[in-house]
């Protein structure tokens, strides 16, 4: 049927590029980005996953019948699924064990199978994912291990492919391309392909806080490694695909927490639903873009969609657990202390019962710290003073120490209110500390007198 593609396969590419209208428009330069969710994949591994397979090929290293291995975060590996499920090649994939569960079932809906391994080992270590791709490839008969951290089709794909696609798409009108770095393959085909149009054009790399290439890029030695949450860019090696950094003009990191805020605000704000590497390649651009030139061309690569993060960027849950979550209430407790604007009022053990309700009577509270040397033992409440001399399990002439309740939670003055919320689901009281000091004792009410009063203004 006429204008129907012969195969999925030529759907790859011609990706489209879109302005920014809301976030970065305070920055002298113009943002734009470049959509590779729209491949087939749903991500910019679709254009090298073909190439890389008939070019092993050409080369005879792939066989009719064979078995693609691959070591991938999971967007190289359906890159490489869709173009060996058209050509009738079985696929293997070993995977960091940090990655979205998105991301395995995605491989294994082509029928791949999937091993996981652990992320924070080194790469030699033999239960690295790397390490066991590799011995995959020896194991299995007729196998073809792509390993995209070395082959220099991945290059060759963004040099043939995406270098010329953007060059035409701008019109030549582009100034900097900014990216995350993953193999590095994306920055040194596409860095290659327009320095030879263009020698002007900068190329940005984004590096994840825990990677190694910004130190590498700025001084000569790694920066420190350690695990990070973001997926899909980041090293702790130098891969051959990145030809040395070469083509890269600059390099920027980006920090967890940014990286997933921008990701959020990238849907929220412009309707561009990305994964989190997508997050920290934006949030490296706005760095950049702050001494950027006035009116320069700014292009960001974003390489994935966000269907593949529904359970991490997309979950409140994980973003909480991993301290990733935006507060829905501003401040810290401390605003809260500021706001009662009272001095602590506190009491002995060995306060009588009866010297505490008039003090708390005389005061106006509810509720008093219990303080031994200093330290905190326990807190009287109004309500537990009612019960006991109701029920005559303590006196009135009796010391206070015989009623302690120790039903609060302790929080440092710099908690962030949202977790006072969480407070007030298991306890009824707060009590706050500067330091080893009591600073105060937050209630219920506390808080919705704060919130009240900050409607009304």
């Amino acid at each position: 049927m006429k204008g129907a593609k012969k195969n999925i396969l030529e759907t790859i590419g011609d990706t489209p590029i879109v302005a920014l209208t809301k976030i970065g428009q305070e920055l002298p330069c113009n943002l734009f980005v470049k959509l590779e969710y729209f491949n087939p994949g749903l991500s910019i591994k679709d254009r090298i996953g073909i190439v890389m397979i008939e070019e092993a090929e050409k080369r005879g290293d792939l066989k009719p019948g064979g078995t693609i291995i691959e070591s991938t975060s999971g967007n190289t590996g359906v890159g490489l699924a869709i173009a060996a499920c058209t050509k009738g090649y079985r696929v293997v994939f070993v995977m960091p064990d940090k990655v979205s569960i998105e991301k395995v079932a995605n491989l294994r809906a082509f029928g791949a199978k999937v091993i996981t391994c652990p992320t924070a080992v080194e790469p030699d270590d033999p239960r690295s994912y790397y390490s066991v791709s590799k011995r995959l490839a020896t194991e299995i008969p007729n196998s073809f291990y792509c390993n995209q951290y070395q082959n220099q089709d991945n290059p060759l794909a963004h040099y043939r492919g995406t270098g010329p696609e953007i060059w035409e798409q701008t019109g030549g009108e582009v100034d900097t391309i900014v990216l995350g770095i993953g193999t590095g393959g994306t920055c040194a085909g596409i860095g290659k392909y327009l320095k030879e149009k263009n020698p002007d054009i900068k190329i940005v790399g984004v590096d994840p806080v825990g990677s190694m290439y910004y130190g590498v890029f700025h001084g000569g030695q790694p920066s420190p490694v350690h695990t990070y949450l973001i997926e899909g860019i980041g090293e702790d090696f130098m891969p051959a695909s990145i030809q040395e950094l070469k083509y890269l003009d600059d390099v920027v990191q980006a920090e967890d927490s940014e990286a997933y805020f921008w990701t959020r605000e990238l849907v929220r704000l412009e309707g561009i639903f990305t994964g989190s590497s997508c997050g920290a390649a934006l949030a490296g651009a706005l760095k950049y873009g702050k001494t950027a030139r006035k009116n320069e061309n700014v292009l960001v690569i974003l390489p994935d969609s966000g269907v593949k993060y529904l359970s991490k960027a997309y979950n409140e849950d994980w973003l909480r657990e991993n301290g990733l979550a935006e507060p829905k209430l501003a401040g810290t407790v401390a605003d809260l202390i500021t706001r009662k604007g009272r001095d602590v009022v506190t009491a002995s053990r060995e306060d009588k019962v009866q010297d505490v309700v008039h003090l708390m009577h005389e005061r106006g509270i509810s509720q008093v710290p219990v303080l031994a040397g200093g330290e905190l033992v326990g807190i009287v409440t109004e309500s537990d003073l009612l019960s006991g001399l109701c029920t005559s399990s303590v006196d009135a002439a009796d010391a206070v120490e015989k009623i302690l309740s120790t039903r609060y939670v302790r929080l440092p003055m710099e908690e962030p209110l949202d977790t006072l919320v969480d407070t007030f689901n298991r306890s009824n009281l707060a009590v706050v500390f500067d330091g080893e000091r009591v600073a105060g004792v937050l209630t219920k009410i506390d808080l919705l007198t704060h919130l009240t009063e900050k409607i009304r203004q």
